[in-house]
């Protein structure tokens, strides 16, 4: 057996499973900004817990997708050729995105702000679900020919699986940033997101539980793929009893604590879910639902060993320093935020206006 593909598939599944866990949160805060605040101090304290760290995260996707590319040109091209319209419909969600965080205060009108917090909680709530539903759809088959090819009509990809996908990725970036939210804010903020990941947490993670299940009848799961999954439930068990252990009132080490287990307990149910499902998937990297022997596996659909070799090579020595650089950012902006932090917005007058 090449070790290389094999190494290469363990590499992607670890940058998509690091692109849920960071970018998670983010897409979750971008949503609770639409309905867990309650005056516009509040949603900039929200932004300002993702500020320095967002487009961080989002490097994970790139790197993700850029990885497969190169790693396997064939996954990428018959994954990515068949999901046209999602993918096309992601990348318009992360600039609404990506725009609305940068222009949300570069005019201090009410019109103005309601505008970009409603495209940033919708772009947040697009991307989370199309690439949910991309992922469950690698991990659970498309109908290829021989070729590779789709077969059949534009909107094939969208199956139960694909929908199970889209709305895990949505209601685990709600549950992720509302733990993330408790541990970056304090007063009325934090007492809200605690309340909510205790209340909403189990609901929110079922779809995403379902994914993994079904990922594990549909490829065959191995014995270590449900032990991932058992892990997952544990994670998950242990993130909600961390967060409805907390007595509320702001402020004391032992909520401080809960909070800290909740995020570590919820982000554990991504991490283990998701590797369970890319370890049921293994070897295929695409399944077939026509006919298996025409699913892509990772050493049909594997670059040449030079390739997998200069690769290693390249990320053996650029990927610990981009692990540092991030882990270094957030340690810098550990602290929480409170809305008394926030400065009121002002106007900055050009300076022939300011001369009259």
């Amino acid at each position: 057996m090449d070790v290389l593909p094999v190494i290469w598939f363990g590499a992607i599944a670890l940058l998509w499973i690091g692109f849920l866990l960071l970018e998670g949160f983010d897409l979750g805060v971008g949503m609770h900004v639409l309905f867990s605040t309650r005056d516009e101090r509040e949603r900039r304290t929200m932004l300002n817990t993702i500020g320095p760290v967002w487009d961080g995260n989002e490097v994970w996707l790139i790197t993700a997708g850029a990885a497969m590319f190169a790693a396997f040109p064939l996954w990428y091209a018959s994954l990515f050729s068949a999901l046209y319209i999602p993918l096309t419909i992601t990348l318009l969600a992360l600039i609404l995105r990506a725009v609305s965080i940068e222009y949300r205060g570069k005019v201090h009108t009410a019109r103005w702000a309601g505008f970009w917090t409603w495209t940033l909680g919708i772009g947040s709530l697009v991307t989370a679900f199309c690439i949910g539903a991309a992922l469950a759809i690698t991990s659970t088959g498309l109908p290829l020919d021989a070729n590779g090819d789709r077969a059949g009509h534009p909107f094939v990809w969208l199956t139960i699986p694909a929908v199970l996908g889209g709305l895990g990725v949505v209601g685990f970036a709600l549950v992720h940033g509302s733990t993330f939210l408790a541990l970056k804010t304090d007063g009325a903020i934090r007492e809200r997101a605690a309340r909510f990941s205790a209340t909403w947490g189990p609901l929110l993670l079922l779809p995403a539980a379902g994914w993994a299940i079904w990922a594990q009848f549909a490829n065959g799961g191995s014995a270590l793929s449900w032990i991932l999954v058992g892990l997952a439930v544990a994670g998950a068990a242990f993130g909600r009893l961390s967060a409805r252990s907390r007595r509320g009132g702001g402020g004391s080490a032992g909520d401080a604590r809960a909070e800290r287990r909740a995020f570590l307990g919820y982000g554990a149910f991504v991490v283990a879910g998701a590797a369970s499902i890319f370890a049921a998937m293994f070897p295929y990297v695409l399944p077939s639902t026509l006919d298996p022997a025409h699913g892509l596996t990772v050493f049909s659909a594997s670059s040449s060993d030079y390739t997998l070799t200069v690769m290693s090579i390249v990320a053996a020595v650029g990927l610990p320093l981009v692990i540092a650089y991030q882990a270094w950012s957030y340690w810098v902006f550990r602290k929480r935020l409170t809305p008394g932090m926030i400065p009121a917005p002002h106007i900055v007058l050009p300076a022939i206006l300011r001369e009259r």
